[in-house]
């Protein structure tokens, strides 16, 4: 079966042409020409704002005119991660979707459902004919992964409805009203390359078959870091077989835990022996760690030509030693909302080739002091060796409010359909929520949407079932919004 007849048909079909579209976050002009086009071809006003963001607006429904406005808000862009092994270039070439059982996912990439279903649903509102809602505003953002440029660049006043519906939550049956704010750390050096000692031979050292993940939702479930993993590799081989370090790249997304790492190293020949057996003891260490969340850490060490240099060994050993002690992970858990993650770090990319360092982070957490304390603990790592420490891209959390009037709507809503409580809930990750509600702060606002699993990496997988109630949810919502 091909997903477009998958049910409700009329959100899987525009779902299906998202994925015909490239959309790299940074790489949004086909979509965001495409949703111009889209509501344009509707007769519906259209506008794309200086910051790229698309607002189409709908009248309501004759006779809900005086309900409440309803801003439908979703994000254009997807994470472009691929397995090693796929062939895929995000800015040309169509995502591939496949149905295994009741799971939607992509071939050997990310499926972009995050947020495709999202905007698949929007756009299925503004098709719609026989739907009961007072006047809607879609509003569909560029650039969240990679940045909320869209949710930043929004202005005041271009906005008129009064309830922001955020259909880009990941468990259906849960609303959201609360999210993390975030931070980016830096931290960067240069060094001067030296020549491998005479006689030395080259390898690589590849770590591979990690799930990775969203460094917000799944950073919980304790999955493996390749960059992480990774030094605490080379720190030994340091250490026991007096190996020199040309280059080591891992991770290439801020917002993804690193699946894949690679380091080239050189070592005199009678340490070949030396770092085999320790890489792979190493590898047997860390994969009895992590074999019930993560098991298939594979560590590969294959011989290459000898590189044109390395770095000097005292530059080594402190870069090697800031990255073993940066934190990375879980910092602590929220006392307020028992099993959810207060604070953490993702050591996201680590480079270190042809004279410069670069270590990048994402810190998020629901307490900003708590995320001050956080970039504190990574500066002092990176500012002991000299590094050049710097953050950007601070965005704040969006602390719940339990008394709001669209959680009651919907809680009743829910229950009344399914005859079940719905949960509600916050989430350790970036929804825009925050950003808008600072320019708009009369703004009422929940977040919710079908069940989605590993999002950010190549296991990304959208359950079939949950998307028809969402969209049902939706649509009842829409059309039990009281009068202003």
């Amino acid at each position: 079966m091909d997903i477009i007849n998958l049910k409700p048909q009329r959100v899987w079909k525009h779902f299906y042409s998202l994925t015909r579209i490239p959309r790299p976050s940074k790489k949004e002009e086909k979509i965001r020409a495409f949703l111009a086009e889209f509501g344009k071809n509707l007769k519906l006003e259209t506008i794309v704002d200086e910051t790229g963001n698309v607002i189409i607006r709908k009248r309501a429904t004759p006779g809900m005119e005086n309900r409440k406005g309803i801003i439908l808000q979703a994000h254009m862009d997807m994470v472009p991660q691929k397995n090693n092994a796929t062939e895929h270039d995000f800015e040309k070439d169509p995502i591939i979707p496949r149905i295994e059982g009741e799971w939607v996912y992509a071939t050997g990439t990310t499926l972009g459902a995050d947020n495709g279903m999202g905007v698949a649903a929007a756009m299925a509102v503004l098709e719609a004919d026989d739907l009961e809602h007072g006047p809607v505003e879609v509003l569909i953002t560029t650039d969240e992964e990679t940045g909320m440029t869209g949710a930043r660049g929004l202005k005041p006043g271009v906005l008129q409805g009064d309830i922001l519906l955020n259909l880009d939550s990941e468990d259906e049956g849960e609303l959201y009203v609360g999210c993390a704010g975030g931070e980016d750390g830096s931290f960067e050096m240069e060094y001067k390359p030296q020549p491998v000692p005479h006689g030395w031979e080259g390898a690589h050292i590849n770590i591979t078959g990690l799930k990775g993940g969203h460094s917000g939702m799944d950073i919980i479930l304790g999955r493996g870091n390749a960059n992480k993993i990774m030094v605490r590799i080379l720190y030994k081989l340091m250490e026991k077989c007096d190996i020199r370090i040309s280059s080591v790249e891992g991770g290439d997304l801020r917002n993804a835990i690193p699946r894949e790492a690679d380091a080239m190293i050189c070592y005199a020949p009678d340490k070949k022996k030396c770092v085999i057996s320790l890489a792979e003891e190493m590898a047997e260490i860390v994969g009895a760690e992590l074999k019930l969340v993560d098991p298939g850490l594979g560590v590969t060490v294959i011989p290459c030509a000898v590189p044109s240099g390395v770095i000097p060994d005292d530059v080594a050993q402190k870069v090697i030693r800031a990255v073993y002690a940066a934190p990375n992970g879980v910092w602590g858990m929220s006392a307020s909302m028992p099993g959810l993650v207060e604070t953490s770090s993702n050591l996201a990319i680590f480079k270190a080739k042809d004279g410069k360092v670069a270590v990048h982070c994402l810190i998020r957490s629901l307490v900003d002091t708590a995320k001050t304390d956080m970039g504190t603990a990574l500066a002092c790592c990176f500012a002991n060796i000299g590094a050049k420490v710097s953050f950007s891209g601070a965005y704040p959390g969006w602390k719940p409010n339990m008394d709001s009037p669209i959680l009651k709507l919907m809680l009743d809503t829910y229950k009344k359909m399914y005859g079940q409580e719905a949960r509600v809930k916050a989430i350790h990750a970036g929804l825009e929520c925050g950003i808008l509600g600072g320019t708009y702060p009369h703004w009422d606002m929940i977040s919710f949407g079908p069940t989605l699993r590993s999002p950010h990496s190549p296991d990304e997988r959208c359950l079939i079932p949950t998307v028809q109630k969402f969209w049902d949810l939706l649509v009842e919502t829409m059309k039990n919004i009281p009068a202003k």
